[in-house]
């Protein structure tokens, strides 16, 4: 029985595996005529992908002690160890704390001035070629002795900024640039891990004649092989944008590699960063606002020295436009800021003055997507309040920081600026295929990338014709893939409609999860009638709980506040972790250019001023705000008509 058992097991085993290679042979040798199309689609709906499927964070403007206003004014920190707290590392401040994130980035930016770059090292390290210089050798000596001397020696120095005329010999900066450079460029490949970390290469142009803020945080997608080719361009190079740009063109030309510029601060310009003139006087003509909209296609809209967006002047009817305000005067404090100048401040109305440009040149200077960056000089990026070290190491944690003055203005005391008036900075979120310099940079300059005020939630909007409500029914994998076949994500363009149709956006945001919920999710429109004039909308378009828009307004109430300012601590016992919106243009004109973006407002938390008041113990002027509101912005989704 045995023997016959295994002869049958046997006997089956042979049937079965000839019966399968006959069914193989005849599906592959089938004749075509009778046999189902080919699909081209995988089994698994997770391979080959040709989309963003993830989110990866980081920010693009921090210093070092290689920039001198922060190594001459206590950091002693090196790229090395910027890239290793930003990839998650503890490491010690300037002043002997210990600092760490809640988790690590995934890319950042060092982006050192350009101006008088790796100072701080030549007076520490005695460098010849800047002590046998007449300015060198007496800054260093006043820098060592320190008090008044040392003060007015700083001083001298940071009015070469606002002059864009050094008082070193250019031989003598060219050798030192040149160590610097190559120094900051070995941090970052030292620190870039493909897949994990990105580390990137950049400079700020510092353009600030006259106390006026024309910054640009200069951003290169590439490795040694390119930058070591060229060295940061700064304003004492030229003070006019257009050079920086010819700069960046030579750049790609002598290289075959590609850089960006990020317009850095327009809330501190006093009306130039967005003015319909160029540097030299000149209107724009249409290769002005190309070879604009090609270099600089992001623009900075949350910062640690104000926020950018927009201000109640400018958007009376929007009931969060006050937020981390900076109105007073230009970067130095030298210039008031005046009414007239806030239209060429702020990013919303640049956004809106771009259609008329657009609709004039046939081209759009200011079609630029949002980046969040801390401009921290403490080589920290530390953007939450409850781990907030400062724009500066005068900044760092301590019991009477917030009084400090971050700017003494000579003006007037109006223009005075106190350091509880500073704000964490903000982050940058990318769409990218994957964590890498390229992927990166790629999604940076394609806008698909979008702004918070320090926190990280997580946000998606797709722009198209004919979406639906129940589109966002689907799972991720779906609703997303939907996003990028039927329509555009943010940072996109609207092609012309089908007759009669009107743009639809579907928008998913869900909370940080080391953070607050969210109170709502809203749209900004912002338009170009037939008449050429400009304007804007804000709508509410999901928000957590039964609230219900105002009769008159439209205006869903605010949510509350759980913030317990005293103890520094709230709850996330009110918004909700995962909002969702479908909303469409009802107003729609397809005559008329127009731009949408995404704004996520979290439920309010304690700011930084309230966790230094809870752990130091102290009282704060009545003045000094202790909750916030923080929020996210996404890069605009724009139409334009037909020509």
């Amino acid at each position: 029985m045995k023997i016959h058992s295994r002869i049958a097991g046997l006997v089956t085993s042979i049937f079965l595996v000839i019966a399968g290679i006959f069914v193989l042979t005849a599906v592959l040798s089938s004749d075509a005529g009778s046999a189902k199309p080919e699909k081209s689609q995988n089994y698994s709906p997770y391979a080959d992908i040709g989309y963003p499927t993830d989110v990866y964070w980081g920010e693009t403007h921090l210093h070092t002690s290689i920039s001198p206003d922060a190594g001459l004014v206590g950091d002693r920190l090196s790229p090395d160890e910027a890239f290793r707290l930003a990839r998650g590392e503890q490491i010690m401040s300037s002043t002997g704390q210990p600092v760490k994130l809640e988790r690590p980035y995934d890319w950042i930016v060092i982006t050192d001035h350009a101006e008088y770059m790796g100072l701080p090292q030549a007076f520490e390290e005695n460098d010849p070629d800047i002590l046998k210089t007449e300015t060198g050798k007496k800054w260093a000596e006043a820098l060592k002795k320190g008090g008044k001397a040392g003060y007015e020696a700083f001083v001298e120095m940071t009015s070469d900024f606002a002059e864009a005329k050094p008082s070193i010999p250019r031989e003598a900066l060219v050798k030192l640039y040149r160590k610097v450079w190559d120094l900051e460029i070995d941090a970052a490949e030292r620190n870039t891990i493909p897949g994990v970390f990105s580390a990137f290469n950049g400079f700020e142009w510092t353009q600030s004649v006259g106390g006026n803020n024309l910054h640009r945080s200069v951003v290169f997608r590439d490795g040694p092989d390119k930058t070591k080719q060229v060295l940061p361009f700064s304003e004492f190079d030229s003070t006019d944008p257009e050079d920086l740009w010819k700069y960046m063109a030579d750049y790609e030309e002598k290289t075959g590699g590609r850089v960006m510029a990020i317009e850095h601060n327009p809330n501190l310009s006093c009306g130039l960063m967005f003015a319909p003139k160029t540097w030299t006087g000149k209107p724009f003509d249409a290769e002005y606002a190309a070879m604009r909209a090609r270099f600089e296609p992001l623009a900075e809209i949350s910062q640690s020295k104000g926020d950018s967006e927009t201000t109640p002047q400018l958007s009376p009817g929007d009931q969060f436009a006050d937020f981390e305000r900076w109105n007073k005067a230009n970067i130095f404090g030298l210039v008031g800021t005046t009414p007239e100048m806030l239209p060429y401040n702020y990013i919303r109305s640049a956004l809106r003055l771009g259609l008329q440009h657009q609709e004039e040149l046939g081209v759009n200077p200011f079609k630029f997507g949002f980046i969040g960056a801390s401009d921290q000089h403490t080589s920290l990026s530390t953007t939450r309040a409850e781990n907030y070290f400062g724009v500066g190491t005068i900044g760092e944690p301590s019991p009477g920081r917030w009084k400090e003055f971050f700017l003494r203005s000579d003006i007037s005391p109006k223009l005075d600026t106190y350091m509880w008036e500073m704000a964490p900075g903000g982050l940058t979120g990318v769409w990218a295929k994957e964590n890498t310099r390229e992927a990166v940079w790629d999604a940076l300059y394609r806008k698909e990338v979008y702004a918070t005020s320090g926190t990280r939630p997580t946000v998606r909007v797709f722009g198209g014709w004919d979406f639906t409500a129940k589109d966002l029914d689907n799972p991720d994998r779906v609703w997303v893939k939907e996003g990028y076949a039927r329509g555009v994500p943010m940072g996109g363009d609207l092609a012309s409609p089908p007759n009669g149709k009107s743009p639809a956006f579907m928008v998913k945001a869900v909370y940080d999860p080391d953070g607050a919920y969210l109170d709502r999710v809203q749209i900004v429109k912002g338009w170009l009638d037939e008449k050429g004039a400009v304007h804007e909308k804000v709508m509410d378009v999901a928000w957590s709980g039964d609230r219900k828009p105002d009769p008159k307004t439209g205006q869903v109430p605010l949510v509350g506040s759980t913030v317990d300012v005293e103890n520094a601590t709230w709850t996330n016992s009110i918004g909700a972790p995962l909002l969702t919106g479908y909303w469409k243009d009802q107003d729609f004109n397809p005559k008329q250019y127009a731009f949408y973006y995404v704004r996520v407002i979290e439920i309010p938390t304690p700011r930084w001023t309230a966790y230094d008041s809870e752990r130091f113990g102290v009282e704060m002027d009545k003045q000094v705000p202790m909750t916030v509101t923080n929020r996210a912005y996404t890069s605009p989704i724009w139409y334009s008509p037909a020509k």
